[in-house]
């Protein structure tokens, strides 16, 4: 795979890829892998302990991802920096896409970043990683039936003084085939409580499930992992043994494997 044009990108590389199997029937995803920042941005103005915090990157999703990939031979594509730099999960236009204030946390880097600003950094980091799902995707079509998209994220154990209960949640919009198998394993182990659109809602309009998957009519699922579970290499791995029989399942499902058009929820009337 191609980097990024600008010759920076040679020292801080916009994304991760990891090479699969293109008939492995998925394409893993993590848009929030890393909490780095290039050295042109310094620290953002934002403290180190913020980066550590989930408003810098999806903590443990990286290396379940890594993990799966290599379990299931499958392609991976993942981000090399902090989402409080650009969060490559949101549309170009998305005010959100470059954050003020995440979370309680200023971030003094953001705070006058102009239209060129924002560009610059959809083109040098945004831009790049999108291509790159682009490129895998259009490579797994030529060579093998259409691959479902599977992103890896992972959420807080506690918001605003709640404890949050489940310990892995999948969200959707509104394709239902590879989302009923996850949930359906998930809820097989009995140990677990599984969410379901929760804590937050799938349907977001141009994120990456919707840019590469929705419009693509490919089938999809977004698991988000509890940090606490998946913080250290011991509850990585755990993960990635629950995960991989289920995504297994997934990728040899012939209805998974086929283009469908469901209308987003983002787009109804």
């Amino acid at each position: 795979m191609n980097q990024a044009a600008d010759p920076s990108a040679i020292d801080f590389p916009p994304y991760e890829y990891v090479t699969g199997d293109p008939g492995s029937g998925l394409l893993l995803l993590c848009d929030h892998a890393s909490n780095a920042v290039p050295p042109e941005y310094g620290d953002l103005g934002v403290p180190a302990e913020q980066f550590e915090r989930h408003i810098g990157y999806d903590i443990g999703a990286r290396a379940v991802t890594l993990e799966l990939a290599k379990r299931l031979n499958a392609p991976a594509c993942l981000t090399t920096y902090s989402r409080l730099l650009i969060d490559p999960n949101r549309g170009e236009d998305d005010p959100t896409l470059l954050m003020r204030l995440s979370d309680g946390a200023v971030v003094p880097g953001n705070a006058h970043a102009d239209q060129k600003e924002r560009e610059r950094r959809i083109s040098r980091f945004h831009k790049p990683y999108h291509d790159l799902i682009e490129t895998t995707l259009d490579l797994s079509l030529q060579s093998a039936p259409p691959p479902v998209v599977v992103s890896i994220h992972s959420f807080t154990p506690v918001w605003r003084g709640v404890p949050r209960p489940w310990h892995a949640t999948v969200l959707w919009d509104s394709d239902p085939r590879a989302v009923r198998l996850m949930l359906d394993g998930l809820r097989r182990q009995p140990d677990l409580v599984v969410g379901d659109n929760e804590p937050y809602d799938g349907a977001l309009k141009n994120d990456t499930m919707y840019r590469h998957a929705t419009r693509r009519g490919l089938s999809q699922v977004l698991l988000e992992l509890r940090q606490d579970l998946i913080a250290n290499t011991g509850g990585q791995l755990e993960w990635a043994g629950r995960l991989e029989p289920i995504l297994r399942e997934i990728a040899q499902d012939a209805e998974c494997r086929t283009i469908q058009f469901f209308r987003s929820r983002c787009d109804a009337d």
